[in-house]
């Protein structure tokens, strides 16, 4: 199948239906998984703060899925050289950078009830997000500053590359040092810690945070797709 879309007019038939799909399903699942979370009663030691989870934890997810997506396609244009992975790494940066600064928001709204502070520098998984989120920015700076495409794209890749380091430390960066965050409450020895009444709608937001960016990822890229092409038939008529 991904060797079947790497083909740039496959891609645009299977994109211009699946983009759609893939919203909806966005929609569906985020507004099903917010009316339940926002229903679900105060948690005995968070209170009401607890709500927050269900925007903040969805955009983490949301954030490390974008990452590993620019990654992943950086490295296959680096190493295969094929322009849609490219054209499809650039598209996902904004993306990832616009979910990470929601966490960001997000997380220290909720820290400051939970903590008594908005921001905590000795918190790893805090700083890890950050970083992560500056990694976004330099991408798009890099690519901004370099008017040369191709060495744009071989730059970004690069950069990308590096990053993907980043992923790991944030995922265990409650494990390997002490911090403020919790514990690892779904995917642990012995079953979820959550209860069902927030677990049922972290979930569904979680999966509807994801189809919205597989739908704008696949949105950007075609997006990209026809600036290059309009880009290359402007300099063929330049050219004549």
């Amino acid at each position: 199948m991904f060797a079947a879309l790497a083909n740039p007019l496959r891609f645009m038939a299977f994109s211009r239906w699946a983009a759609p799909i893939l919203g909806l399903a966005a929609l569906l699942l985020t507004g099903a998984g917010l009316t339940l979370g926002l229903s679900a009663p105060p948690d005995y030691q968070q209170g009401d703060t607890v709500w927050i989870m269900f925007v903040h934890v969805p955009a983490a997810w949301a954030a490390m899925l974008a990452y590993g997506c620019l990654g992943g396609a950086s490295f296959i244009s680096l190493v295969f050289r094929h322009a849609l992975a490219d054209q499809a790494a650039k598209a996902a940066a904004p993306l990832g950078a616009a979910f990470t600064g929601l966490a960001l928001v997000t997380g220290s709204l909720w820290g400051r009830p939970m903590w008594g502070a908005w921001w905590v520098w000795g918190d790893a998984r805090l700083v890890s997000v950050l970083v992560l989120f500056l990694l976004f920015l330099a991408y798009l700076a890099l690519r901004a500053s370099i008017d040369d495409e191709a060495k744009a794209a071989r730059a970004g890749e690069i950069l990308a590359l590096i990053g993907l380091i980043n992923l790991p430390i944030i995922h265990f960066s409650v494990e390997w040092w002490n911090t403020l965050h919790q514990g690892e409450s779904i995917l642990r020895p012995g079953g979820p810690a959550l209860a069902p009444v927030y677990l049922l709608p972290l979930l569904l937001t979680g999966a509807g945070y994801s189809f919205a960016f597989g739908a704008l990822w696949l949105a950007r890229t075609r997006a990209e797709v026809w600036r290059r092409r309009a880009t290359a038939l402007a300099l063929q008529a330049a050219l004549r």
